[in-house]
């Protein structure tokens, strides 16, 4: 009796602890999902890459980098020049550039997969980029040594391939020390062919005059007898004609003679 009486008078007591097994609520921080990675903030934590973000945002490429890393299931690598990359080229390279050649120049550095330090001695050469010239896809080559380095050529730079700012998928970003060049714009251009020899203006020539020919005299036929000819010819046959006829009387009375 005495026990119950006490359990009675612990009841109360009892149900005022607050229970320990309840889940506490989640933060904020928890519950919001995180979006997709932005090239700017990557460049813009790494500290040094000013230049190429002002590039990025003068071409509106970084728009459609984050476009595409919203929608992407292969993922993007960007290789980022620091700014003393772009201090030790010519001075007014990026000036002399059109736009699309400095959208061509920014997305030569992108590449179309995501790719970790070890993948990059899996690829197969040439590798694409996501820049197109005027011989279509711009690519390059990665080489890869025994130690481990990476190596880019373009064709017009080798350049070694730098320190990892971030490798989680769909973003992989690398630092270099230069800017890759593609030899699409800044290649060796083949000389300009000579220009073909201006042909000779086509005049009709004359026919060339042949100098005349002496031609062979013919015999004047009976027909064609030069002019003064003609009386020679007439007393030449009246005096054979009164020849023949005297003849003919001399003969006629040589006859008769001999008869009588």
């Amino acid at each position: 009796m005495a026990a119950s009486i006490l359990i009675l008078l612990l009841l109360p007591c009892l149900l005022l602890v607050p229970s320990s097994a309840q889940p506490a609520a989640p933060g904020p921080t928890a519950a919001a999902a995180s979006g997709p990675p932005n090239v700017t903030a990557v460049l813009e934590k790494g500290g040094q890459y000013s230049t190429l973000i002002r590039l990025l945002q003068a071409t509106r490429v970084d728009e459609q980098l984050n476009s595409q890393l919203n929608n992407s299931f292969n993922g993007l690598t960007f290789i980022a020049p620091t700014d003393n990359a772009f201090q030790s080229l010519k001075p007014g390279t990026l000036n002399a550039l059109s736009l699309q050649q400095q959208i061509e120049l920014v997305l030569f550095h992108v590449l179309p997969r995501f790719l970790t330090p070890a993948l990059f001695a899996t690829v197969s050469n040439p590798v694409n980029t996501q820049a197109s010239g005027a011989d279509g896809v711009d690519t390059l080559n990665i080489t890869s040594s025994p130690g481990g380095q990476v190596n880019i050529s373009t064709g017009v730079v080798t350049v070694p391939l730098g320190s990892p700012l971030r490798t989680d998928f769909p973003l992989a970003v690398y630092s270099v020390e230069m800017v890759l060049l593609p030899y699409s714009i800044f290649g060796a251009k083949p000389p300009a062919a000579a220009p073909a020899p201006a042909s000779p203006a086509t005049t009709k020539k004359a026919p060339a005059k042949t100098p005349p020919t002496a031609s062979t005299a013919e015999p004047p036929s009976s027909t064609d007898a030069p002019a003064g000819s003609g009386g020679s010819s007439a007393a030449g046959s009246t005096m054979r004609s009164a020849c023949g006829a005297a003849l003919l009387g001399v003969g006629v009375m040589a006859i008769m003679g001999f008869f009588f």
